[in-house]
């Protein structure tokens, strides 16, 4: 739909920061159109049979997989994503989707006797169904804007709602090409529709909107906590920052703690939730794994994705990049040991490690969402629960041992959402549960969490007169 403000606004490459694409800047009134058509279009889509709406699925999944290479070129360009990266997440985006209509169909409803509470005869059975929702407002971020988009749409299709679909607006491209795969494969018009602008100008409208049942967000805590704020009495599916440990005892694999947090800090250039953010590790091995870690960002390729495999490119943009800086410049002041890295052209931040990173720096703490990892000595596994527990954020943490009692000690007491033991933090297999707490998230994610929360049971009690 072509807004009727005309104005549109111009996405720069983060690459070479040449205009690759311009989107609509929609009005609050259209925003109001899209939301009341998404409502209507949702009382017809919620009884179409749910074999008819998996079908719809394995048809975009399809689709998705055919134009892989589309994919690829958008997201590259838009996002500065690898094409390696690119194109792994297209696939899982395809392979999500099937599978998000694998497990609706496995879903079973129940039945419930009246007789197994105290006081009850056989009398009563109540039958328990799920009801979707309504309409989904599915707000998702620039870095993974195909997946973290259809990881909302899918669970919400399948479940019956309709949904609104607000990008970021760095994204917003490769989110409209995603829900045009969806058009072509099938959905009815107003099922799923597409919200583009400034989340300045419309985001407050979005979420504050009568109309909205259900708000699915993935991007910053600062962002989310004000969703929460103002949101008023709609349910909440959240991932949103964080700081992810890795925390390394002496009876790790040092070879497998630092592939995996070489991997984990500096694919895609640390633009993840789920990047490894900071180590913590035992003094008495802390020089022989920095040694380790640095030959490990010592192969990593560096540049421009356009110009071959990369595997740290440009931040997304020039602000986030000086954010980088800020941290990095403060952490250098107050002492600490820059063992690689440190160097900045334009938007390129070089992967970057410090040494004997103290906690009054703000790199302990706050999340530079680029290719800088700082190192915390620590004298034994309970001083690294006691400072990983620390932080605001709580959504994953790595514990690098082969001992599996200090593996199970350390993941009993960490606050977050989910401990990786030896390996790095990640999302996946995205049938998992995937969660945050504290400044992390609210709910559960991983696909049959995520149908089960963008609907809700209905109980229909049927009383048998004796």
């Amino acid at each position: 739909m072509e807004s009727s403000t005309g104005n549109l606004i111009e996405i720069v490459s983060p690459l070479d920061n040449k205009v690759v694409g311009k989107v609509q800047a929609m009005s609050k009134e259209e925003v109001d159109d899209s939301i009341k058509n998404a409502r209507k279009a949702q009382k017809l889509w919620r009884n179409v049979p749910l074999n008819k709406r998996a079908r719809i699925l394995y048809r975009a999944a399809d689709l998705i997989e055919e134009r892989v290479d589309d994919f690829v070129e958008i997201m590259l360009r838009e996002v500065g994503k690898d094409r390696k990266s690119s194109e792994s997440e297209a696939l899982r985006t395809a392979d999500y989707i099937r599978f998000t209509a694998d497990a609706a169909k496995a879903m079973e409803g129940e039945s419930i006797p009246s007789d197994t509470f105290p006081g009850f005869k056989r009398n009563k059975v109540s039958i328990v169904t799920r009801e979707p929702l309504g309409v989904v407002l599915a707000i998702s971020p620039f870095n993974y804007p195909v997946n973290l988009s259809a990881s909302k749409i899918a669970p919400a299709l399948i479940a019956g709602n309709s949904v609104i679909l607000k990008p970021a607006t760095q994204g917003s491209i490769s989110a409209l090409y995603l829900a045009r795969i969806f058009q072509e494969a099938g959905l009815p018009a107003g099922v799923l529709n597409t919200v583009t602008g400034r989340g300045s100008e419309i985001g407050d409208y979005c979420v504050t909107h009568k109309l909205i049942d259900f708000i699915n967000f993935t991007g910053s805590t600062e962002i989310g906590k004000r969703i929460s704020s103002i949101s008023s009495m709609k349910p909440l599916l959240m991932e949103l920052g964080g700081k992810d440990a890795a925390i390394v005892l002496p009876s790790a694999d040092l070879n497998v703690a630092a592939k995996n947090i070489v991997s984990g800090a500096y694919s895609y250039s640390g633009q993840r939730c789920t990047a490894v953010k900071r180590i913590l590790v035992e003094d008495s091995i802390a020089d022989t794994l920095i040694e380790k870690i640095k030959a490990g960002i010592e192969k990593l390729k560096v540049g421009n994705p356009l110009d071959g495999d990369v595997d740290v490119v440009p931040l997304i943009d020039s602000k986030s990049a000086d954010f980088v800086e800020e941290l990095m410049k403060e952490a250098e002041e107050k002492g600490a040991t820059k063992v690689i890295g440190g160097s900045r052209e334009g938007n390129l931040i070089y992967p970057t490690l410090y040494d004997n990173v103290s906690l009054d720096m703000r790199l302990a703490w706050e999340e530079p969402f680029g290719p800088v990892l700082p190192v915390i000595r620590v004298k034994d596994k309970d001083e690294a629960i006691e400072i990983a527990n620390k932080s605001e954020y709580g959504l994953q943490a790595s514990v690098f041992t082969q001992n599996i009692n200090d593996a199970f000690y350390i993941a009993d007491k960490l606050e977050v959402g989910t401990v990786q033991v030896n390996n790095k933090p990640e999302r996946g297999p995205d049938h998992f549960p995937f969660l945050g707490v504290k400044s992390s998230g609210i709910g559960t994610q991983g696909i049959k969490y995520s149908i089960e929360a963008m609907s809700r049971p209905k109980a229909i009690v049927l009383n048998i007169i004796e």
